[in-house]
């Protein structure tokens, strides 16, 4: 059983940054897929980001490439979500996530995650 605990999440004007942090309980951290989802009112819940486990191979949605940056921290069994040049339809409540095994196709699908935290809410003001 894995235990994650998101936090860093708040309010910010456009343009602002956040960075969220995602800590995971118990051993073998390093061999699970690591995600970050998001969910706003009346939506699904959606990919953000996912990074591979042995070597921390990075994968974006569209929407955020190029202003979030996923990294992770096996030693602290901890993922994080720099997130850059914030906008309005950034607000949502994000989650992490965790997999064990690695396909590919499997990386961008919630339903396809074991472990979820609890959710931090992030705010991004106009």
């Amino acid at each position: 059983q894995v235990q994650m605990v998101e936090s860093g999440g708040g309010l910010v004007q456009a343009g602002g940054s956040l960075r969220l942090s995602c800590t995971a309980s118990g051993r073998s951290f390093s061999n699970y897929v690591m995600g970050w989802f998001r969910q706003a009112p009346g939506k699904e819940r959606e990919f953000v980001a996912g990074i591979t486990g042995s070597y921390g191979s990075t994968y974006y949605s569209d929407s955020v490439k190029g202003r979030f940056t996923i990294s992770r921290d096996n030693a602290k069994n901890t993922v994080y979500l720099q997130m850059n040049s914030l906008k309005p339809e950034d607000t949502a409540v994000y989650y992490c996530a965790a997999r064990s095994g690695f396909y590919y196709s499997d990386i961008f699908k919630a339903t396809k995650y074991t472990y979820w935290g609890q959710g931090t809410q992030v705010t991004v003001s106009s």
